[in-house]
């Protein structure tokens, strides 16, 4: 499995002081550009990444790679796909160790954003990287855990890493009981190109949406269109499979 490591950041001192909320008048102007400028010295993002193929397919379940994950979602997200690209994206854990003090709140608070700031960098450089070697066009990505449980359990977790092989040794990141991952600034997931067709089917039938009338000309009958917007909302989830009483929530 490819691990990528000379991974290029840059952490613009101004634009996290401004996420970190900073002032460049400030007290602690100082100490938190000593921070963002040691981190710098020692960061090392990371991204690890395999080739994988899809091997079976059930109702509710996709085997890739030789491991079975179950996932509805995923399932059908990877309709047509035969080729998915199994990842675990981190700010490092160079980056997670720079503070003696894991007390000082303000500081882990500053701290975060910077790992952020590396987070994003190494997954960008992974896309740009599968993108390149692999000319994949337009990707789209899954993530355990992401949306609610049905979508695609957290517990899958332990599935993506075996694909992936040594993941700590590799990259350092550690996959806890209860299936979050070691350092807090990680991302892992399935990186696919999408069917073709089905996305030209998806922007067939999305709705248009339509700028609302002005005020003056505005339909006084509010529960009459918003009844047909709930019957329409209805039957486009039935066409879907999906329940319309979950979807309307």
């Amino acid at each position: 499995m490819p691990t990528l490591v000379e991974i290029p950041f840059d952490l613009d001192q101004a634009a996290l002081r401004d996420k970190a909320h900073v002032a460049a008048e400030s007290d602690v102007v100082a100490e938190f550009n000593a921070l963002v400028e040691h981190v710098r010295t020692v960061a090392r993002p990371k991204a690890l990444y395999r080739e994988c193929f899809v091997e079976a397919r059930g109702s509710d379940t996709i085997t890739i790679g030789g491991v079975k994950f179950e996932s509805h979602v995923l399932r059908r997200n990877l309709e047509g796909v035969e080729r998915v690209f199994p990842y675990v994206a981190t700010c490092g854990r160079e980056a997670d160790g720079v503070l003696s003090d894991s007390g000082d709140f303000v500081k882990s608070f500053w701290l975060d954003g910077i790992k952020m700031a590396l987070l994003s960098a190494a997954r960008e450089h992974l896309t740009e990287h599968l993108a390149r070697h692999y000319a994949l066009g337009k990707t789209a990505t899954m993530n355990p855990g992401s949306g609610d449980s049905t979508m695609w359990p957290i517990e899958q977790q332990r599935q993506l890493f075996a694909l992936l092989g040594d993941v700590k040794g590799e990259t350092g990141v550690e996959l806890t009981e209860s299936f979050l991952m070691i350092p807090n600034k990680n991302v892992s997931g399935m990186l696919f190109r999408p069917r073709r067709t089905s996305e030209a089917a998806s922007s067939a039938t999305a709705p248009t949406a339509r700028p609302a009338p002005p005020p003056s000309t505005r339909p006084c009958g509010h529960q009459c269109n918003m009844s047909k917007l709930l019957d329409r909302l209805s039957r486009n989830c039935r066409e879907e499979g999906y329940d319309p009483r979950i979807a309307a929530k």
